[in-house]
């Protein structure tokens, strides 16, 4: 795809947080079977179901600019859920690796924070006003999952110790 305009850019952005949540729907499941503390493993559940929520969101938002959802696959998510495979298979004790769960969830709300901030911002500079409003919804519940986790962590990193 050639960027030749910031509408290119947003749909390219958009292809690519379809690609990180699908890449997520992926990985959730097995975060959600190597946790053992039930708060974690019920918010990896919950998660599930809104990432889909997401992806069903960005689908019609591509759609309403005449785009399909494919495009090159994440590479920074692949990354960032490749790290979080490693802390599953990493030798630690339950409450160890259900800490190190939750850091590497927090890293994938992170960047998808950054991702959907930017394309919220590339929607409203371009008056996608219907788009910005989806994004913006799903901005804010990654951030507020970020937070669910970071309460969790308070209790499980002091668990780990």
């Amino acid at each position: 795809m050639e960027l030749k305009t910031l509408k290119d850019l947003y749909i390219h952005e958009l292809k690519d947080l379809y690609s990180a949540e699908n890449q997520i729907i992926k990985a959730l499941p097995k975060m959600a079977k190597a946790a053992t503390h039930p708060k974690l493993i019920d918010g990896f559940k919950t998660h599930l179901a809104e990432t889909r929520e997401h992806a069903a969101r960005l689908e019609q938002i591509l759609q309403s600019h005449d785009e399909s959802t494919r495009g090159p696959k994440c590479k920074g998510m692949e990354g960032v859920i490749k790290e979080g495979a490693e802390m599953i298979a990493e030798d630690a004790t339950d409450e160890v690796r259900d800490a190190g769960l939750i850091s590497a969830a927090q890293r994938v709300e992170h960047y998808e924070m950054a991702g959907y901030g930017t394309a919220r911002t590339y929607a409203k500079l371009l008056r996608d006003s219907k788009g910005q409003q989806l994004l913006q919804q799903t901005l804010d519940e990654e951030g507020a999952t970020d937070k669910k986790l970071t309460k969790l962590a308070e209790k499980i990193n002091v668990e780990a110790e």
